[in-house]
C-alpha cells in the first residue's frame, strides 16, 4: 500500500494532495501543468516535498516531521519516463538489463518472462533507433519491471504512440499489473486513457483533488 499527504509549493499554485493506494492502477488525470508529474517525481525521490509523508507498504520514504527523505535508490520504485529515456548506445538486451545487480537463475527467469508478456523475443539483439514507437514503450517496460519494484510510475507512457498500439499496450498494462500485484501510478491528460487503465482515477487540478463527481471530459 502506498500513502501519499504532501504539500509542495510550484510557481503558479502549491500542490496540495492526499490519496492511498493498493495493488491496483491510480490514473492521475488532469490538463498539463496541473501536478501530477510533480507527485511522481516525489514519490519517485527526484523532488523533495515541502511538508508530509510518503509511505510505501510500511517504510517511510519522505516525513517532513522526521525529516526523513530516503534517496532514489533505496525506495525500489521504477519511474517510466514519457520519452522512454532508452539508451541509444545498448541494445535492447542490455537496456533491459541495465540497472540489474544480481545476474542468477531468478533474473533469467524474469528476464525471459518479460520478453515473452511483452512479446518482443525477437527483439533482444536491435539497436533502439531501429525501434518502433510501441517496441521502445515494450523494452522500457520490461526494463521498469526487471528492477522488481514495489512501486511502478510511469508518466503519459502511450502519448507519443498511434492509436492501434495505444489500444494494444493498454490491454498490455492492465494484464501486466494484475500479474506483478503492485501500485501502478500512471499519468495522463486523456479521458480515454484514464477509463480504459485506471482501478481508481484522481482528478487534479492546479495542484488540487477534484470531487469525484467531476466530469472527467471536461
Amino acid at each position: 500500500m502506498l500513502t501519499v499527504d504532501i504539500k509542495k509549493k510550484l510557481c503558479d499554485f502549491t500542490l496540495n494532495i492526499s490519496f492511498t493506494v493498493e495493488n491496483k492502477t491510480l490514473v492521475l488525470f488532469g490538463p498539463s501543468g496541473c501536478g501530477k508529474t510533480t507527485i511522481l517525481r516525489c514519490i519517485a525521490g527526484l523532488l523533495t516535498p515541502d511538508e508530509g509523508l510518503i509511505l510505501s507498504n510500511g517504510q517511510t520514504f519522505y516525513c517532513s516531521q522526521s525529516t526523513t527523505d530516503l534517496p532514489p535508490r533505496k525506495r525500489n520504485v521504477s519511474y517510466m519516463f514519457q520519452d522512454f529515456a532508452l539508451f541509444p548506445h545498448m541494445n535492447v538486451k542490455h537496456n533491459i538489463w541495465y540497472g540489474v545487480k544480481t545476474h542468477n537463475q531468478q533474473a533469467n527467469q524474469l528476464y525471459e518472462k518479460l520478453i515473452a508478456l511483452l512479446k518482443i523475443e525477437h527483439l533482444p539483439h536491435r539497436s533502439i533507433h531501429q525501434l518502433s514507437g510501441g517496441e521502445k514503450q515494450r523494452v522500457a517496460m520490461a526494463r521498469a519491471l526487471m528492477a522488481e519494484p514495489q512501486i511502478l510510475l510511469l508518466d503519459e507512457p502511450l502519448s507519443a504512440l498511434d492509436t492501434q498500439s495505444r489500444y494494444e499496450l493498454q490491454d498490455e498494462l492492465k494484464k501486466l499489473q494484475q500479474i506483478w500485484n503492485i501500485p501502478f501510478i500512471l499519468v495522463t491528460h486523456s479521458p480515454e486513457e484514464a477509463r480504459a487503465l485506471g482501478s481508481e482515477v484522481l482528478f487534479l487540478h492546479q495542484g488540487q483533488q477534484m470531487p469525484p463527481s467531476w466530469n472527467i471530459n471536461e
